[in-house]
């Protein structure tokens, strides 16, 4: 399993090394009586990719983990948790969403489930609903569906414009998201618009101009739906060029609905990720395995418009890093459960649970370029889920049971 990338534009605190008894401040919180103990260092651990140590403690200082290891090892603190013999797994590192929108595709859903075909063209009824919505309704829904994926584990959520199409709605759905998560995309070039179905290229011409000049002070992604029915290679590797010219890091929507350039693309850019990953040559996946470009598999949007699964198993047996994401978004993905996506990754995309849990959590983060999150050990930022469960694997054994007990984001109890 590839470890993924080692930048990051938003770098952790200088790593510790593990402290000893004495090290340890007084004032800190140890959780003990971990059963199973998930860290995704193999240094720390029992020499595997997910690093796991049985019978476990972690000790918290302010929002950093200072310690880890064998319970028995522990440092004494004035803080403690039982644990209860649960597993502790990394916060979920979702990345990718799409968040900030309005109105509902329940109709679209119904129909699809009795028997008519997934288009892209559903955006266009989600461009309207969000285009007419407050600000206030915008930021409201943001904050129900953060709240949702945190109550499943989910501690840091990519999310995206795409919604707006516009140079005023693109900026507000950008200044929206950035007040709830720090990793926030610019997606301007989600579809063309139906008010530029005639002239695409003004539109590309708009997306790289004054709406990427109105949207780049929000975001730190670019990204574009590089797809039949939305942007063809040329104009993708325009936008996202533009982006990075911005100062934007570029990931792309590509080869979810047919083959296409969206992953080439991805790789000669040097983007942090190729989302969807569906339709692949052998040519893609070779390109994948041999570059810093992270596939992101997205499981939801294969259930719900029952399209071909992604093939997590050749891209793993090839070598690339692979992550799990959501895909969270009104039209073909409405779920913001990352073990949900475990248990999807699991049963039909030939992902082992070990293989599904690293890819939604270390996966995750080399999605986002970050090595603060994803991974639990000295210096990283303390981001862990306690299961109802002795091990991770409950996640894909007992799918749709409610497995999280507690939530910890950067050292506070959230859940």
């Amino acid at each position: 399993m590839n470890s993924g990338p080692e930048t990051t534009n938003n770098p952790p605190a200088t790593p510790a090394p593990a402290t000893t008894n004495s090290a340890v401040a007084a004032t800190a919180t140890v959780i003990t009586n971990i059963a199973s103990l998930v860290t995704n260092d193999p240094s720390l651990g029992d020499g595997s990719p997910l690093g796991l140590i049985q019978d476990a403690a972690v000790v918290i200082d302010g929002d950093r983990i200072t310690w880890i290891g064998e319970k028995s090892k522990a440092p004494a603190t004035d803080n403690r948790l039982d644990a209860d013999g649960r597993a502790v797994v990394p916060g979920f590192v979702d990345s990718h969403s799409h968040l900030v929108f309005a109105g509902d595709r329940t109709a679209e859903f119904n129909a699809r489930m009795s028997g008519q075909a997934y288009a892209a063209g559903g955006i266009r009824t989600t461009v309207a609903a969000t285009r007419a919505a407050s600000d206030a309704q915008l930021d409201a829904n943001v904050a129900h569906y953060l709240a949702e994926a945190l109550r499943q584990g989910t501690t840091v959520m990519e999310t995206k414009s795409g919604y707006g199409l516009t140079v005023e709605d693109e900026a507000r759905a950008l200044r929206i998201a950035a007040r709830h998560t720090e990793e926030v995309t610019y997606l301007g070039a989600h579809i063309v618009p139906p008010d530029h179905a005639d002239d695409p290229a003004a539109y590309v011409a708009l997306v790289t101009g004054e709406m990427l000049d109105a949207c780049a002070p929000f975001a730190r992604w670019v990204d574009v739906f590089c797809e039949k029915g939305a942007f063809d290679g040329d104009q993708a590797r325009a936008i996202l060029t533009a982006g990075r010219a911005k100062g934007l890091m570029p990931r792309v929507h590509a080869n979810q609905l047919t083959y296409g350039p969206g992953v080439q693309l991805a790789v000669e850019l040097d983007a942090a990720s190729a989302d969807h990953c569906t339709h692949l040559t052998d040519a893609d996946v070779d390109a994948l395995a041999n570059s810093a470009t992270v596939a992101t598999l997205l499981p939801g949007a294969e259930f719900s418009t029952r399209a071909e699964w992604p093939d997590a198993r050749r891209l793993l047996d090839a070598g690339a890093t692979v992550a799990l994401s959501t895909d969270c978004n009104p039209g073909s993905s409405f779920t913001s459960s990352v073990p949900f996506c475990i248990a999807l990754a699991v049963r039909d995309m030939g992902m082992t649970p070990d293989e599904a849990l690293w890819s939604a959590t270390a996966g995750g983060a080399a999605a986002l370029r970050r090595t603060d999150v994803g991974r639990l050990g000295p210096g990283a930022r303390a981001d862990l889920v306690l299961l109802d469960a002795p091990s991770h694997v409950h996640l894909a054994y007992r799918p749709g049971v409610p497995l999280v007990s507690q939530v910890w984001r950067a050292g506070r109890r959230v859940v």
